[in-house]
């Protein structure tokens, strides 16, 4: 049952507490109708004593067992398979995203939840490292050194409009924050406060079942600049997770930056995804290739971070080919309702301003929308001498939109790549003869973007430890870091060294008869075994 009002202390707040602040509704995005109940903001005063709670729950919680976590992550998945009926119905109400990709979004939040759950229970994320001491070392000798990482501190997570379960209030930061020992206090996006709270009750049950304290998690909901700007100032915050626009991640950078301590964000922003198509592949495939780049860029009407939004094609007869097949699937196609009415309205100014652009050629839009929040697909091309003479035009356009860029020869390839800003993705068409032939532009798209996809499509990021959902500015605020997969706990922990400690004191990654039985780099060897007088027999070389 939703109530209107966020939680924290694992309890809702009262309508006293928050109703002189405002209020929002969660809106059908398919009818424009409102949802209730209306959803009351959270004051400031509201804020501190989340943040109170949080950094008293601290302690407590960042000194649990990798066990301990693990089964209160589970605990949260398993609520939500079983409240998932609820969780989905809500959701596709304010969002209009289909049952079918919202069922797919809650596995893939379970999943990603015991993937971490997996992880810090098998402990050795930690990275514990350990140089014994070395007395009779000459000239000097060396104390005994050891390091593990430990938790950030309270962490602050922003839910994502686009991805309502996965990217939100039990989300892949959140989940990883929770896994690296952290409280974390979310901030529910308005544009599914209901399913925000539905998965709140979920998170602040497994807390009181798996005897918590009640300031491990805290859902707030507010205006976003007002609230936003307050929860990433505020002193007990140490990390921010956030996923949204360019312009609101840049603001919520600078508050962090300016604070008298400051942290860091780890915000996801910006991308627009090039993928090109090589000669070979063009020339016996792309038919094929034109119909999956048809259905990445309208995938969830072109509403992923990663749809490919540019496209790099040769000015010849095969790319033609591939061009029209494009551009009958997008006449053909239907207008679909967005996530919001701001998002639509943002994806139609964004359209309207390439049709402004006398450099650009409109080569086909779908049906005419019927106005609310409903957009169709449009497809446009430029010549490569005029985008890299505009370069604002590779910017991204959130929605089912891309830009066709033709150009002229291997070098204009090359020079437009090299001018395209940090990406999320990248992706190639090209036979094996076609990657041999162009290695040099896969060396400029690994600077550009966190992964590189060949003969595939974008959209669609697997929950997997190899995963890298991150990249150069404007992508991210942070190159060296993703936000999916396990190394997304990195985010939210620090290093810590150990010199010549009692065995007493020392964290259990560390102690020399190894109690975790986890992976240690013990004098620049991997093993499980104990600490012994000099370097273990069983290390394992690096």
């Amino acid at each position: 049952m939703v109530t209107g009002f966020s939680i924290i202390g694992g309890k809702p707040l009262e309508a006293s507490t928050e109703s002189r602040s405002g209020s929002i509704y969660g809106i059908d995005p398919a009818t424009g109708a409102k949802l209730e109940p209306a959803y009351h903001h959270a004051s400031v005063e509201d804020l501190d004593r989340a943040a109170k709670l949080a950094e008293e729950a601290r302690a407590t919680y960042s000194g649990l067992s990798g066990r301990e976590r693990a089964r209160f992550l589970r605990h949260i998945a398993a609520g939500m398979e079983a409240t998932g009926a609820e969780i989905v119905g809500r959701a596709h109400r304010e969002t209009a995203l289909s049952e079918a990709r919202l069922k797919g979004e809650l596995a893939r939040t379970v999943n990603q939840l015991r993937l971490f759950a997996h992880v810090v229970e098998e402990g050795s994320w930690a990275n514990a490292r350990i140089d014994p001491a070395q007395p009779e070392r000459k000239p000097l000798p060396r104390a005994d050194i050891r390091s593990v990482l430990r938790a950030l501190g309270v962490v602050a997570v922003f839910g994502s409009s686009n991805f309502p379960l996965a990217f939100s209030v039990a989300g892949g930061d959140t989940a990883s924050a929770l896994a690296a020992g952290n409280p974390v206090i979310v901030k529910a996006h308005s544009a599914h406060p209901g399913t925000s709270e539905l998965v709140g009750q979920v998170v602040c049950e497994s807390v009181r079942a798996c005897g918590l304290p009640a300031g491990v998690f805290a859902l707030l909901f507010g205006a976003g600049s007002e609230l936003g700007a307050a929860l990433v100032a505020h002193p007990v915050v140490k990390a921010v997770g956030f996923t949204g626009s360019l312009s609101a991640g840049r603001s919520l950078m600078k508050i962090a930056a300016s604070r008298p301590e400051p942290i860091p964000c780890f915000m996801e922003m910006s991308s627009s995804n090039p993928l090109v198509v090589l000669p070979e592949a063009l020339a016996t495939r792309g038919t094929q290739i034109a119909n999956g780049l048809f259905g990445s860029f309208t995938l969830g009407v072109g509403q992923f971070c990663t749809k490919p939004g540019l496209v790099y094609l040769p000015r010849n007869e095969a790319a033609d080919a591939l061009v029209a097949t494009l551009k009958s699937l997008v006449e053909q196609s239907q207008p679909s309702a967005m996530l919001t009415e701001t998002i639509c309205g943002n994806h139609h100014s964004g359209v309207a301003a390439r049709k402004r652009n006398g450099a650009v050629v409109t080569l086909a839009e779908g049906a005419a929308s019927p106005g609310g929040s409903s957009a169709a697909p449009a497809l446009f091309e430029v010549r490569g001498s005029e985008m890299l003479r505009s370069p604002e035009l590779a910017h991204e356009i959130f929605g089912p939109s891309t830009l066709v860029i033709r150009y002229e020869d291997r070098a204009e390839l090359l020079a437009l790549l090299n001018a395209v800003e940090g990406q999320l993705t990248a992706t190639v068409h090209g036979t094996d003869a076609d990657i041999a032939a162009n290695i040099d532009l896969i060396r400029v798209l690994e600077r550009k973007a966190g992964r590189l996809v060949v003969n595939g499509f974008p959209t669609g990021v697997e929950v997997c430890h190899a995963m890298v959902h991150g990249g150069p500015f404007p992508a991210t605020s942070e190159s060296r870091m993703t936000s999916v997969g396990s190394q997304a706990i990195y985010r939210f922990v620090r290093p810590v060294c150990y010199q010549d400690f009692p065995q007493a004191a020392l964290p259990d990654e560390l102690k020399n008869e190894n109690p975790l039985g986890i992976w240690r780099l013990i004098d620049g060897e991997f093993t499980r075994a104990a600490v012994a007088s000099g370097v273990p027999e069983s290390a394992g070389k690096v």
